[in-house]
């Protein structure tokens, strides 16, 4: 069975290519997971966060918006010494900061899946790279997300970010050509 090579036959990789990564994805909640754990992956591996994803579920009430909109200088004082998620204040604060914004969209557009899906025309985009290596780290439709998220105030919403998560999201279908998922993702949408 071929994969996509970024795996590296990594056993917490390949769980979450073969099961999460590239599949799109339309519920509000799983969003808002993608948006923290992307915001605690800038500058780490994410190889680092899936490690301690199930820390950081635990930490952050199993990533519940509403809860985490509210938390206080206690909470904060309580996850930055959690030795089980990584301990970056401005990623903890912002990360609470972007539970508020994200409650505005859902708000605004009815949910946040349906402001999300607007940057690819509430369809995947189909790639077609045979090797990891010829995969931007970002793009024009990343780029669109990107200064939309900051203008309402995101942090941690840089371009390669947003293109990181489009993926994870399957709003970009960025599977090697050769991978076993690459035609299995096509169908779920």
């Amino acid at each position: 069975m071929k994969r996509c090579a970024w795996t590296g036959d990594n056993p917490y990789n390949n769980h979450y290519h073969d099961t999460e990564w590239g599949i799109p994805l339309h519920d509000d909640t799983k969003l808002f997971e993608f948006l923290i754990l992307d915001t605690f992956q800038a500058g780490l591996g994410w190889l680092t966060i899936l490690k301690k994803r199930e820390n950081f579920r635990r930490a952050f009430d199993n990533f519940d918006f509403e809860k985490i909109a509210f938390y206080d200088d206690s909470k904060k004082s309580e996850l930055l010494r959690d030795v089980g998620i990584i301990r970056n204040k401005m990623k903890i604060e912002a990360c609470i900061q972007n539970a508020k914004y994200f409650i505005e969209i859902r708000n605004e557009f009815g949910s946040f899946d349906k402001y999300i899906w607007q940057f690819t025309n509430f369809k995947p985009l189909i790639h077609t790279f045979n090797y990891f290596k010829e995969i931007p780290s970002k793009s024009v439709e990343s780029d669109a997300k990107s200064r939309n998220l900051k203008k309402r105030g995101f942090k941690f919403a840089g371009s390669t970010i947003c293109y990181a998560f489009m993926q994870a999201a399957g709003m970009i279908n960025d599977h090697e050509t050769s991978c076993f998922r690459y035609s299995e993702v096509l169908k779920v949408f």
